[in-house]
């Protein structure tokens, strides 16, 4: 995936105005638009001149595209770094997923799960304005928020109780997106998946009229693990053995969220060999289980005495691994 330069491509200045992005969007749009423009490209940088626009005009993608930072250059092959847009918080989008269809993979990457919803009517929309102005006796609930977090496995395993911090992009005066922090106490449900949504009643835009705010939608994401994999509830660990144990049979300790246990290695045991432990995955009903992919490590033979205990190894057991491959 190639990574584009939203600002490159509407020839503003990354610390420009709301102001400027929309008169550079405005005369590009009327430079390329494809029943004038006499250039060959035309309805392709008509399309590219969108969709900068569509994440430079709105202060919630813009400050999240902001945080990928200005390292890469457009063109450059691309990933989206884990969590990049974790912590920041959303409106209800602006776009139908009609609209996100035409832009590029970049764009549904960074956005395509998160900018498609309604078109809200809330604070970052100019609130009862959009409807010709505030009316007496109008009420009308405030748009839902939603934001991504991420989380230790841990306190998915045992629940608990975090304080969050949030970025919430906003205009300042002069017309510049800034970030204000917003922290939120949140209980963190035992046994919550990786994807899953915790709702925050009334921590969404507010209403109009006497109409309740809206809510906020954090959704769930684990922080990499030094140790796990996990998948659904199932949790994966990739667990080193020696030859010997993986030959002969043998009880180790394994780790686990809930303390360590012992389990047997059955003999003839083999690299990538999956043993199960049941129910000792993310809790639930039922509980998810514990995956131990077995990984046969080779000792160094360092000394003198070691090699030779190799070279007896392969006289008296006569073994070729890649039999199978014909050779």
């Amino acid at each position: 995936m190639k990574y584009k330069d939203y600002y490159e491509i509407m020839g503003v200045k990354r610390d420009a105005t709301q102001d400027e992005i929309k008169r550079a969007y405005r005369k590009l749009a009327r430079k390329y638009h494809p029943d004038v423009s006499k250039e060959a490209d035309a309805e392709a940088r008509f399309k590219e001149v969108g969709e900068a626009y569509e994440v430079l005009k709105d202060p919630e993608k813009r400050a999240a595209y902001d945080q990928l930072g200005s390292r890469w250059q457009g063109g450059e092959d691309f990933t989206p770094p884990p969590g990049w847009d974790a912590g920041f918080e959303f409106s209800g989008g602006g776009f139908t997923d009609a609209d996100a269809a035409s832009f590029s993979d970049f764009f549904e990457n960074l956005f395509g799960q998160r900018g498609t919803g309604r078109a809200g009517y809330g604070a970052s929309h100019g609130g009862a304005h959009g409807f010709g102005g505030q009316q007496r006796g109008f009420h009308m609930k405030g748009e839902d928020h939603r934001a991504k977090v991420l989380i230790d496995l841990e306190d998915a395993y045992n629940g608990t109780e975090r304080a969050i911090s949030l970025r919430v992009p906003e205009v300042d005066a002069s017309g510049h997106v800034i970030t204000r922090d917003k922290t939120l106490n949140v209980k963190i449900p035992k046994g919550i998946t990786s994807g899953k949504r915790i709702r925050l009643k009334g921590q969404g835009a507010p209403g109009m009229g006497d109409a309740p705010a809206g809510d906020l939608y954090l959704e769930v994401e684990f922080k990499p693990h030094p140790l796990y994999r996990v998948e659904g509830k199932d949790i994966y660990l990739d667990l080193p053995i020696t030859p010997w144990e993986a030959a002969l049979g043998s009880s180790v300790s394994v780790p686990t969220l809930g303390g360590t246990v012992e389990m047997k290695i059955p003999a003839g045991s083999q690299t990538g060999r999956k043993l199960r432990l049941k129910g000792k995955g993310l809790p639930g009903k039922p509980a998810g289980d514990q995956y131990l992919v077995l990984q046969i490590m080779t000792p160094k033979a360092e000394t003198e005495a070691q090699k030779e205990l190799y070279k007896r190894m392969a006289e008296e057991m006569p073994f070729n691994p890649r039999s199978r491959l014909g050779v």
